[in-house]
């Protein structure tokens, strides 16, 4: 049994917050930090000391409620080693892709997904088939391209798409119905996707996060993972085309749609 546990919260009007917590040494976990006080109320509310920040990007939704946290906790905050064009604040640890180390006696992996921005970096727990995605993959959609370039963002997508197809997915924001729209107008006939919108509703409804997802599911319905699907690249006259204008395609018709 794992001794890790998952709370799940919303903050600001469609991030999630996220905290680990090792049942065993009491260690406290925030992925990225964008609200102090949101954090801080999960955080009261079940007892918990804050340890660590684990920050995904220099983004100001991700990272706004840092200096709080830490003025209250000094707590340790890590996140990527190089590419912030905005500083991280109190960053005491940078990571690249090379690095690793322990959390609840469970190895961390640092993925470097660059595309959304560059410094992006994602902590995926391979024992416990965790995966916390940033901005990079959302449930059925991924992040827009601001910082590097598609190709860049192409590559980023296929290293998470490596993983194995039961990891767990976590991502930063709730998207998830409206990227259902748009995956629906590019890949109609989805007998798996249309399905996946149909429960997504009824999570809506029931005021329910749409998250976690999992890698199995997002290949079968995600897009932006599926740029060898003849139906997708009909829709755009792309038959005979590479996945990296596939997905280009893709990705700058959601940024209008």
């Amino acid at each position: 049994m794992s001794r890790i546990e998952i709370a799940l919260f919303n903050y600001l009007s469609d991030n999630f917050g996220i905290l680990l917590h090792d049942k065993h040494t009491k260690k406290t976990i925030a992925i990225d930090a964008g609200d102090a006080a949101c954090y801080n109320k999960v955080l009261d509310k079940n007892g918990w000391h804050l340890s660590e920040i684990w920050v995904t990007h220099h983004h100001w939704d991700h990272t706004d409620g840092i200096n709080s946290l830490y003025k209250r906790w000094n707590c340790k905050v890590i996140g990527p080693a190089n590419n912030s064009t905005v500083p991280i604040a109190h960053l005491s640890q940078g990571l690249t892709e090379e690095d690793s180390f322990l959390f609840a006696d469970s190895p961390v992996k640092i993925l470097h997904t660059p595309g959304h921005t560059l410094d992006m970096i994602n902590f995926y727990l391979p024992s416990e088939n965790i995966f916390f995605s940033g901005d990079t993959l959302f449930s059925l959609g991924c992040g827009r391209v601001f910082e590097g370039d598609m190709e860049t963002m192409y590559k980023s997508l296929n290293k998470i798409s490596a993983l194995p197809n039961k990891t767990i997915i976590y991502c930063s924001h709730e998207y998830t119905k409206a990227n259902g729209k748009f995956a629906l107008s590019v890949e109609t006939q989805n007998k798996a996707l249309i399905s996946r919108i149909d429960e997504v509703e009824e999570m809506v409804a029931a005021n329910k996060p749409t998250i976690p997802t999992n890698l199995e599911l997002e290949k079968q319905t995600n897009p932006f993972l599926r740029t060898s699907s003849p139906l997708i690249r009909e829709k755009f006259n792309l038959l005979n085309s590479s996945d990296i204008e596939v997905f280009s395609a893709l990705r700058k018709a959601k940024d209008t749609f």
